[in-house]
């Protein structure tokens, strides 16, 4: 059966970007029908008017309720959809672009892609994987002023993919070529 691979890019660069490079190759690496979610399309932040109506009862919720989260309901259903999630994360200033953070504001939701217990949160998009490229100008990945790669990997856990592996193009601004040339090695042993 083929896999299912939701592409994401974040960058804000369409052009010369190393996440989209890399999320290209991964997605290729992995092979099967791959589904891409471009979002340098804005991805609008939430509102007030979307978490009131997040928090209606669904079928409570009115017209323009349902029209509200009507995005939202699109991007997870993308994710029920997929088996492997290939998500481009450049770092900005230390952490994820905002278009990055509006489609996880988006897809976050409480009752929908996690719940709470009296134990804590528990997501429920279990059984899936996700391959995270991130790329950075000067920013050491794993270290203390990386706020993106373990937010990043915290995120998935939370609406229940644990099953994350980071591919990364770190501290490019030394010297690019190593990095991309580590990612690249890590996708050609990336298994399908």
């Amino acid at each position: 059966m083929t896999q299912t691979i939701l592409q994401i890019d974040a960058s804000a660069r369409l052009a010369g970007s190393t996440t989209r490079q890399l999320t290209a190759k991964i997605a290729d690496r992995l092979g099967g029908e791959i589904v891409r979610r471009d979002l340098s399309e804005a991805i609008p932040q939430i509102t007030e008017t979307w978490v009131n109506a997040n928090f209606t009862p669904a079928d409570q919720r009115t017209d323009a309720q349902k029209e509200a989260l009507s995005l939202s309901d699109s991007l997870i259903e993308e994710i029920r959809r997929a088996d492997v999630l290939v998500i481009g994360a450049p770092v900005y200033n230390f952490g994820v672009p905002a278009a990055l953070k509006a489609w996880i504001d988006q897809i976050a939701r409480a009752g929908v892609t996690f719940k709470y217990t009296e134990n804590g949160p528990v997501g429920l998009l279990e059984g899936k994987r996700a391959v995270i490229a991130l790329a950075t100008g000067g920013t050491p990945v794993g270290s203390e002023i990386d706020f993106a790669s373990g937010y990043m990997r915290h995120i998935m856990g939370f609406i229940g993919i644990t099953d994350v592996e980071i591919i990364a193009a770190d501290r490019q601004m030394a010297d690019a070529t190593a990095a991309i040339s580590a990612a690249e090695a890590k996708i050609a042993d990336l298994a399908a």
